[in-house]
Parts: C-alpha cells; structure tokens; sequence
C-alpha cells in the first residue's frame, strides 16, 4: 500500500499544483485554454505515438489486458444506457444523462500513464499503451453517439459523429504508434529526441491542466446525478474490470496495472466535448472535481487490493 501511494503522491501533487496556479500566477482562462490545446493535439498525441512505438508489446498479455478494459467498457456503456429509463423518473435529464455515461466510461490518461510509469517503468508504460488502444477509440465513439442523441433536440447525422471520431487527435496517435511498432519502420534518432521531449514534458502540463480545471464549488453537496457517477467510475468499473481481467488469466503487475487504468478519474477532455455538443458541461465539472478528488482514496485501494 505504501509503495502504491508513493507512486500516487507525484500525481495528485501536480494535480494540486495546477489548482494554486490557477488561483494565484496563472489566473486567466486564456492561458490554461492554450495549454490544454497544445498538450490535447501535439504533446500528448506524441507522447501516446512514442510510447506504443518503443514498447516491446510482445511481453504483455495483450490479448488479457485490453480484452478486459475493452469488454469493461462496453458492459459499463451498456448498463448505462440501460439505467436512462430510471435516472428519466428521478428527474435526470438529457443532457444530464450525458454527464453520467461519459463520467462512468472515460478515463484520464495522463493520470494512468503516470502511476503506471511510476509503479513499474517502461513495462508498466507499455501495458497502459496497450489499455489506451483499446480504450480511447471505443469510449469516444460511444461518448460522440451519446451526446448526439440525447444532449440536445437537434440530433446530429452519422456522418457528423463519425466526422468528430474521425478528427480526435488521441485516436489517430494510437492508430499511428501501433502502426509503426507492428511493422517495425526504423524512425531516426532526431524524432526520438524531439518524441521523447515532447512526451516527456506531456503528462506534467496535463496534469497541471486538470488541476486548473477542477470546480471546487458545490463539491461538498454533490448532485444525485453526480453521485451516480462517482459510484459508477471509482466502484463499479474496477469491480467489473478486475473482475474481466482475472477471467482472462491477468495477474500479478499485468492486474495492478489493469485495475489502475479502471480506477483513475475521467477525463477533461469530456468537459471539452461536453461543451461542444450541448452536455450538461457543469455537471460533468463537478464530477471529474469530486471522482478525481476521491481517487486519491480509491485508486490506492483498487491497486493494494488486486496487489494482495
């Protein structure tokens, strides 16, 4: 348990460095905007082609560990559309619904690259690689198709969802790193400099972003649909995962890693297209808030249990 908060503790003060910066040196939205788009379209793409372009994906359970994040995602997808008839009753609306299944099934990359980094090095960075090709296309395919139908009235083409799939950044930088790491092209030493620069100062800038864009307001009265979130992303989707993982023979560090990817927070980048597409975007504020606020207590347990 110990050496799991350890390799937390960098993480979640990062986090917490972005949150004073925000209200102290760096108070503008502007600032915080341009960083969010510089590390979403070319320090963290770089940092996911580098990674999946110098890992030795023969030693991972490939087939184990993103078979399990895969189908997790997939069944919590499922059970969330499912619960759309009773959280209707409970007065949860459209585009309140929309925060729900993004907060349960989305997941901050840069918070798993950098406690699996932490805990087990490059192999631990190779077998977060294999979760993020297996997560990234999948979730923001069903997140696109969700808000689509039920974020507002006016209900977007398939071709308009497929057009806002096809153009996420994160999505092509998995396609592309795999690319090259299963048809092994030799790329010249100056790319991996300027690849490993880029991607080296990534996860740092990110986490700092996710910092400035936490909502500490109305944290302590947190909405039911919120709750629902939380409950759904820090509980459920471990237990599910895990619990996939085992049944595909995962264990050991291959399993830690497994259940850190399902326990870490949801990602800002929801919030980004929750405001693009008419989601409830404070909602979904107030829930990667609290679910990354609360991951600093669950993440540990999640990694310990599974560890035992």
């Amino acid at each position: 348990m110990a050496v799991v908060v350890a390799a937390l503790m960098p993480v979640f003060l990062l986090i917490v460095l972005g949150v004073v910066l925000k209200r102290t040196l760096m108070r503008l939205d502007t600032q915080w905007h341009g960083l969010e788009q510089l590390t979403y379209y070319v320090l963290f793409p770089v940092l996911l082609v580098q990674t999946l372009v110098k890992a030795d994906l023969t030693t991972v359970p490939i087939a184990g560990v993103g078979g399990a994040l895969l189908l997790a995602a997939l069944v919590m997808s499922l059970f969330c559309l499912a619960l759309r008839g009773p959280l209707a009753g409970a007065g949860i609306d459209g585009p309140a619904f929309t925060s729900i299944f993004q907060g349960a099934i989305r997941w901050q990359t840069y918070v798993a690259l950098s406690v699996a980094g932490n805990l087990y090095g490059k192999v631990g960075l190779a077998l977060a690689s294999v979760a993020m090709v297996a997560i990234i296309p999948l979730v923001n395919v069903f997140s696109v198709a969700v808000l689509a139908r039920y974020a507002s009235s006016e209900k977007r083409s398939a071709g308009a969802i497929v057009m806002t799939v096809v153009k996420n950044p994160l999505i092509w930088a998995c396609v592309i790193g795999l690319a090259i790491n299963v048809t092994h092209i030799p790329l010249p030493k100056l790319w991996h400099d300027v690849a490993d620069a880029l991607g080296g100062s990534s996860l740092a800038i990110g986490l700092l972003v996710t910092g400035a864009g936490l909502q500490l307001k109305g944290i302590f009265r947190p909405s039911l649909a919120a709750s629902v979130a939380l409950a759904l992303k820090l509980v459920l989707m471990p237990v599910i995962t895990v619990a996939l993982a085992v049944w595909f023979g995962v264990t050991g560090s291959n399993l830690a890693i497994v259940a850190a990817c399902a326990a870490v927070p949801t990602s800002p980048s929801a919030y980004v297209l929750a405001r693009q597409m008419g989601g409830d975007a404070p909602l979904l504020a107030q829930i990667i808030t609290l679910q990354t606020i609360l991951a600093a207590v669950t993440m540990p347990i999640a990694i310990a249990v599974v560890g035992l």
